[in-house]
Formats: structure tokens, sequence, C-alpha cells
């Protein structure tokens, strides 16, 4: 049943007649954002233990399980902050990741399946370990990156996972941004950067200096993917001499092109996967407006046929494997639902759920996230997402435009909790790959370069006229949310077209390029010339860059304004969302204003999303008029 009720809105704009939801109840903002019942499963390389991630007083650890049994040990014991990810290193240990209060600067940890024999295998204060290659036929040694010497670059070392002894073996003479190894873990490529150019760098063995294979402007993509099996040539995502990246085989001794396995006409294309134990490729995946699969082997394409049999309507995914490939982890997922985990026997064919990652949200009071497209200012195709709260018609409904971050990044479909909990308190959410979006091919992305605040946000707004337009959007009830990118955009969003909002929440968002460029984390150092060419020189942009930065046009907002950020925030620094607070105050505005001194680039502890996301939910109820759980 639906019904049509006056509402007296609270906000200065306007009283308005609007739908409710009757038919849909008011799911509670805590299951939105809770952490999941179980999730990150892996399978141990022997095939006999099961691991996964679930809460213990509201932080994510680690347990283990053996196939078949119901008792579980908890290895991991974070109280802190989550558990960030792990993996298993033979049958007997397991690595994990974390850091400290957001900063980023992870720190490798190893424990036996058994929670025992705990080490710190990185214990150096601001330092920032990746992996390089888990050496999975070594069950006592791994390749690591480190930027202990030089926190600007990392190099590369073996490390012992047991007693944390580590040699390095590859250092870094202060350009080298990637490494790659064959497949008999032999580190023998290196990507580098001078900022501009980008160069692939190749030796034949470990005993030998880095030569150079090719070099490219950072406009142009050659990512080394994998070697070829016999270890000769590599696998590259590549838009050399074509608009979209394809996947290509690159003949080393010949240095150039030889093969192009998979491009698509629409989209980049730039993963590949193969079978480790049969030596083939199987697929090729990219992202349309779903994730979409281009199979090279029939066995792989087999079982996914199998899987999509019998898991109908879902989007599927194989994400875990034992070191034979006959058990497999199978996650699902829909714009819907976080899905459920599997655990799929190749051989008989045999699938069994393993669990739900959040089984308390029910599908049927959830709304879909359609495909949708408009043409922005100057004729591009801008491709996004609509998604309509359910139970009502769509019409005259308040919006809550949400840009994503990156910026060079893209949204794509799938569930997003953000989302479905503001579609749920009754407005339509507009997401959007403005240009620059990535996926899209070179020429999207180039058009993107120095425009911030510009055309990039013309794209965003054509798409709030566009919605106008079509009656969906009540052009006064639109409000604009994003983080990082997004907030920035929002910050542009209420001073460059400030008719366009009613209100406005910035999530760890940029305020001042100027700041910005020059608060950057160390490790980012060597492409900051590339930043200045796709940003904006600060020296000789500066015009520019004061044009595009928010916080020097305060004076034009008009609309409220609330503030979320991280103390710890390595990316977006604590200091861009003081000085937007600062400049508001000077003219007399009170913002609110969120820091949470345990976080970074986003809020990852539960208690802090809750925080935020009841704040949100307030805010926005306030100045829009949707829904909202009373406040106990």
């Amino acid at each position: 049943m639906k019904q049509l009720i006056i509402s007296g809105l609270i906000m200065i704009f306007t009283v308005s007649l609007f739908p409710q939801q009757t038919d849909v109840p008011l799911i509670p903002m805590k299951d939105f954002f809770r952490n999941p019942e179980k999730r990150s499963y892996q399978i141990s390389p022997d095939g006999v233990y099961l691991s996964f991630m679930q809460p213990v007083n509201s932080r994510m650890n680690v347990f283990v399980q053996k196939i078949g049994e119901e008792k579980t040990t908890q290895v991991t014991f974070a109280t802190e902050r989550d558990i960030a990810g792990y993996f298993w290193k033979g049958n007997n240990r397991i690595i994990y990741i974390q850091d400290s209060k957001g900063d980023e600067n992870f720190r490798l940890y190893a424990v036996d399946r058994d929670g025992k024999n705990q080490r710190d295998l990185t214990p150096f204060d601001k330092v920032r370990a990746g992996v390089v290659d888990d050496l999975e036929d070594n069950p006592d040694e791994m390749l690591i990156q480190l930027n202990k010497n030089n926190l600007q670059v990392f190099d590369v070392y073996r490390i012992n996972v047991n007693n944390g002894e580590m040699t390095e073996v590859g250092q870094n003479p202060g350009n080298i941004t990637g490494w790659l190894t064959d497949h008999d873990g032999k580190l023998r490529i290196a990507t580098t950067t001078d900022g501009v150019n980008s160069s692939v760098l190749y030796r034949d063995t470990e005993d030998q200096d880095f030569k150079p294979l090719i070099t490219t402007t950072f406009k142009e993509t050659l990512a080394p993917l994998f070697f070829t099996f016999d270890n000769k040539n590599l696998y590259m995502a590549s838009n050399i001499g074509r608009d979209k990246s394809a996947i290509v085989e690159y003949n080393i001794a010949d240095n150039k092109e030889v093969k192009v396995l998979y491009e698509n006409p629409d989209y980049d294309v730039e993963n590949l996967s193969y079978s480790r134990k049969r030596k083939e490729i199987t697929f090729a995946s990219y992202v349309g407006w779903k994730q979409e699969y281009h199979f090279f082997d029939k066995a792989t394409k087999e079982i996914y046929d199998n899987l999509n049999s019998r898991l109908s309507g879902l989007q599927i995914a194989v994400v875990g494997n034992n070191k034979d490939e006959d058990k497999l982890l199978v996650r699902t997922y829909s714009d819907k639902s976080l899905g459920a985990y599997y655990f799929y026997d190749v051989k008989t064919k045999d699938l069994k759920k393993l669990s739900d990652v959040s089984p308390w949200l029910d599908e049927k009071y959830l709304s879909d996230q359609k495909p949708i497209t408009y043409k922005s200012r100057d004729g591009l195709t801008i491709n996004g997402y609509l998604t309509l709260p359910k139970g009502v018609e769509p019409k005259n409904l308040p919006v809550v435009v949400n840009p994503h971050g990156g910026p060079w990044a893209r949204d794509s479909w799938g569930f997003n909790p953000e989302v479905q909990f503001l579609a749920n308190r009754g407005y339509a959410i507009l997401q959007m790959n403005f240009r620059g979006s990535t996926g899209y091919g070179k020429e999207f992305w180039e058009i993107s370069f120095k425009q911030w605040g510009k055309t990039m946000q013309d794209d965003i707004s054509d798409g709030v006229k566009w919605l106008i337009e079509q009656g969906i959007a009540d052009p006064k009830r639109v409000g604009i949310y994003g983080g990082s990118y997004g907030g920035y955009a929002t910050l542009a969003g209420l001073t460059f077209s400030p008719e366009l909002y009613a209100c406005g929440v910035d999530y760890v968002g940029v305020s001042n390029l100027f700041t910005f460029q020059n608060s950057i984390p160390p490790y980012w150092a060597p492409m900051r010339e590339m930043l200045y060419e796709m940003v904006g020189n600060p020296e000789k942009d500066s015009l520019l860059l004061r044009d595009a930065s928010p916080v020097f046009h305060v004076d034009k907002i008009v609309a409220p304004l609330f503030i979320a950020q991280g103390a710890h925030d390595p990316r977006v620094n604590k200091n861009e969302s003081d000085q937007m607070v600062e400049a508001l105050k000077k003219r007399g505005i009170d913002v609110p204003y969120m820091v949470k001194d345990n976080e970074g680039h986003g809020f990852r502890n539960e208690e802090n999303r809750f925080d935020f996301y009841d704040a949100m939910e307030q805010f926005f109820s306030k100045y829009l008029g949707g829904r909202s759980a009373e406040r106990k």
C-alpha cells in the first residue's frame, strides 16, 4: 500500500508532497555497515583446512577449520584494528597484514595454523611492507618489498617466514615502482618511472643488471602481468597503438608485441588468469556494466558453466583453490546481496554452502542497481548506475549524488552498502563514471587531465540535470556525497554549482589542490611529475589549481555541509578538512565536523562506521527529507 502525506521538511527550501516507502521496512543502519558474519575464505595448499575471517569484539580476525569438522581455531587476536588481509604460506603458516590507526604502514605477521609461533616479520616503524611473490613452492620463504632504506622507494627482500631473517635481493636505485618474478620465483622484471615516462626493465638471471626493454609515456599502458610458462615472453596489458587496453603476448628477445590474446571494442581488458598446475591460460576478465569473462580454457569454462547453472541469477567468482586445483572456493554476489561462499569439489561436482556474508539483510526489501547513460554538455557518453528506492513511484524523489573516489577508478555493478542504505531511506542514488574513470579507454581517461572542478565536475552536474529532466529528481532535494575524490567533488559541487544541491557530505575529501600535492605519502614521490600533469603543477598552473580548490571559494557555499575525516589519513591529510572547516567558521558558519583519531583514509573500525552513517542519516533526513531512525 502506498500512502501520500504532506510532510513539513526541515529545510530552508520547500515543503513538499512526496511518497513514503510504507511497504518497505526501515532496515537498521547497523545491518548495512556491521562486520560480515564470515568473509575472506581461503583453502590451505593441501586442501585439508579452510580459513576465514570473522569478527571478535568488532574486529575481524582469522580462524582455521579442518574441512569436515566443526571445531574452529582463532589464530589472530586483533583488538585495535581489523586484520587487513591474509594468505596461507605452506600448509602450516599464515601470513597476515595490519596497520596502525589507518596510517597504511602495513606490517607483515606470521602465525601457525594452531595460533602458535606468532611473529612480527617487519618490525619497522613508519615502514610499509608488501608481498612481491609468496613463492608458493617454497614453504619457508617469500619475497617482500619494504621502504625502510628510503621511504620513497621499495627494495626487495627474501624473508624466512618462520624466524624473520631477511636478505636484500633487489635494490631500488630510486625509480623502480614495481617488481615481477618469473614462474620460478626469480626477480626478472622491474617497472620504473621518472614521473612522466615509464620503462619496463628486464634481466635473464638474478645475477645480471636490469636492462631497459621499452620506454613509454605514462599515458600509454604496457603493464607486465606474468611470464609465459617457459619464462621467455611476457603477457602484458597494453594500449599502445590502440585506445582500449588489450591482453597481448610480448616477445622479449625481439622486443615487440607478437600476439593479441583478447581485446574488447568498448572496455579496457587488463586482467588475465591462469592455471598454475596445468600451465594453461584460463580467462581474461574486464568490467562492462558488470564483470565479464572471456574463456580460453575448456575445463575452466565448464566449471563456471556448471556453477552458473546451479547459482542462477548471481554473479560468481572462484576466489581460492588448493594446489591440486580440484577444490575451489566460490563467491557469489549481486547488487542486492554480499552473497555467500561455497566449497566446490571439481571431481565430484559437489557444491556446499559455507556461509552467507550478511544473512541479516533481506534482498526483497533492497533495490536494483540499474545501468544508465546520459550525454555530457560537450557530447560525451557518461555511463553510470541509478538505484531507486523500493516501493515508491520514481518521480520527484530526493536524490543523493554519489561520485566515486580515485578519481582514476570507476563505479561498477554489485552490492554497495552505502547505496542500499540510502535507497532504504527513500533516496534515489546516482553514480556516474565521469571522464577520467578507468576502463573506458585511453582517450576517456586523458581528457580528465587538469579538469578537477571543471569538465569532470560538469559531468556530475549534467547527471543531476539529466535526472531532473527525467522527472525522477526533485530539483530542490538533491544532495551530494562522496569519499576521497568523491569528497572533493562534493565540495566542488557546493562551491561551483551551488544552485544544484540542497546539502553535501564530504568524507576524507581534498579541499586544497596545493596542500594536497605537498602532503602526499613519500612513496608517491616518484610519480609527482605525473601527478602534476594530471592534476596541475602548483607553480606553473597555480591559477588553475587555485580556481579548482574549493577552500578558496567557500563564499559560494549556501547549502549545509557535513565533513568527516580520519586523523591519520596518509593520502588526504587531515589538514584538507581542517582548512575547509576553518574557512567556513570565518564566515560564521558552524559546519558539523567528525574526526576519528584512530582512522585513516576512510573509517574501518565498526563503531566509527556506525557513528558516521548515523550522522549522515540524520543529516540527509534533515535537509532532504528522507526516512531516518529515531535516535535513542
